[in-house]
């Protein structure tokens, strides 16, 4: 095992490097190297996704490190989006109650780790600010007030609750995806709510464990009952199953864990080398517990969890007898953001007849997935990580999904959100 590792240390440190975009982007994205391990989520829920009722008092909470290790002052804003997440028509003093820009001010210094690190935290809304109006927001992390050089984006949602919904998952009517997909209908009860033209006022979007790359937007109901609205469409929102998520278990370099094969320290940073994995795209369906691809900061070499759990150099490895000719391969899930970034994709060495890979992650329980992508870029512009491949997609999975309910009467100028519905595709 020890051979293994050393063949990934040698692995050429460009294959990881990650360049900063520096164009403000309308997605959870980190702009900067130095930021790590971004979570926001309702405040004691690290499992939960971004979406706050208009007057909860249970706030949203932003947590993020900066691995420079020196404070700095950074400074937040959001900006009320419309339901293709692109600036709204409302100016920011008719959505905001309080100041516009704001400072991070709470903050803390990295305790008994190798690298050092500065905890920032802020709770949304707080003192010095609110919302007054539902809908999609986008939440900016500027380093200097003065310069205002963007680090950080992230979506998150404001729910009015007017209306509800009572969804399910079926079978997909389409025979080919009966066994590898799951199927949404739901209807929108608003006997308690009226409308006067439900059918064009009211929009949806469908989303598959919090994912937006893969999210069904702009739905429209396709028929109405007494009180109710339906959206039953035949073959139209349908999510591939995917399995039961990987986990990394990375809590502890000290003493290991079942996820570890090897640990050492080398110049002052932790080496940990993952167990190697296999495809299960031939495997039959297994079902456990996953955080539905999130993750969870938290060490058990130490008391404190964001202060004390240390980062590390971690190397995944997927063993194949041959590289896929047209496909790249990456992990993916909420640590990449649900996205393909370049520290995260997979390399195959012939060495160890596998695809190896390293990131640069915090002590915690991580879930993840191995995807495909066309190695074509014209291909790979359209196509959507591929789970087939490696994973397999099998019905029985537990998805969690989540619909969201837009609403825009006539004349008004922005969509409200009335109504958010998180379930899972199987009662446990």
């Amino acid at each position: 095992m020890k051979k293994l590792l050393g063949l990934l240390l040698f692995l050429p440190l460009s294959i990881w490097a990650q360049f900063p975009d520096d164009d403000l982007q309308f997605i959870d994205h980190v702009y900067v190297e130095n930021i790590k391990s971004v979570k926001l989520n309702v405040a004691n829920l690290p499992l939960s996704m971004p979406i706050i009722n208009l007057n909860s008092r249970v706030p949203l909470m932003l947590s993020f490190d900066d691995l420079d290790g020196e404070v700095k002052n950074y400074i937040y804003t959001v900006q009320h989006c419309d339901i293709n997440w692109e600036p709204s028509n409302l100016t920011d003093t008719e959505y905001l109650d309080g100041f516009m820009d704001n400072d991070i001010d709470q903050y803390s210094f990295s305790f008994q780790t190798n690298q050092d690190f500065v905890h920032y935290e802020v709770l949304l809304p707080n003192d010095d600010f609110k919302w007054t109006k539902s809908g999609n927001y986008l939440l900016k992390v500027y380093e200097d007030e003065d310069e205002q050089r963007l680090v950080i984006t992230r979506r998150f949602v404001v729910v009015d609750p007017k209306v509800s919904v009572n969804a399910k998952v079926v079978v997909p009517a389409l025979v080919s995806k009966s066994k590898t997909h799951q199927e949404i209908d739901f209807a929108v009860d608003y006997e308690k709510f009226p409308m006067r033209s439900p059918q064009q006022e009211l929009k949806a979007a469908v989303l598959q464990n919090g994912r937006w790359d893969n999210a069904y937007t702009d739905l429209s109901p396709n028929f109405t009952r007494l009180g109710s609205v339906v959206f039953d469409y035949q073959n139209k929102i349908v999510f591939p199953a995917g399995k039961e998520f990987r986990f990394a278990d990375i809590r502890s370099f000290r003493f290991g864990t079942p996820s570890i094969a090897i640990v050492e320290e080398v110049n002052g940073t932790y080496e940990v080398a993952l167990n190697v994995e296999e495809k299960r795209s031939n495997v039959h369906y297994v079902s456990w517990e996953d955080f539905g691809g999130n993750f969870v900061i938290e060490t058990r070499d130490q008391r404190n969890n964001d202060l004390s759990s240390d980062y590390g150099n971690i190397f995944f490895s997927l063993a194949v007898t041959a590289p896929l000719y047209d496909e790249e391969v990456y992990i993916f899930g909420a640590l990449t953001d649900w996205q393909l970034k370049e520290e995260f994709k997979m390399i195959y060495n012939p060495a160890v007849n596998a695809y190896v890979g390293k990131t640069y992650l915090k002590q915690g329980v991580y879930d993840f997935m191995y995807v495909t992508v066309p190695r074509d870029p014209k291909l790979r512009k359209k196509a959507l990580p591929n789970l087939e491949e490696i994973e397999g997609n099998w019905f029985e999975t537990a998805n969690n999904y989540t619909i969201l309910i837009y609403y825009k009467p006539f004349g008004e100028r922005y969509y409200q959100v009335i109504s958010s519905n998180t379930f899972s595709s199987v009662d446990r």
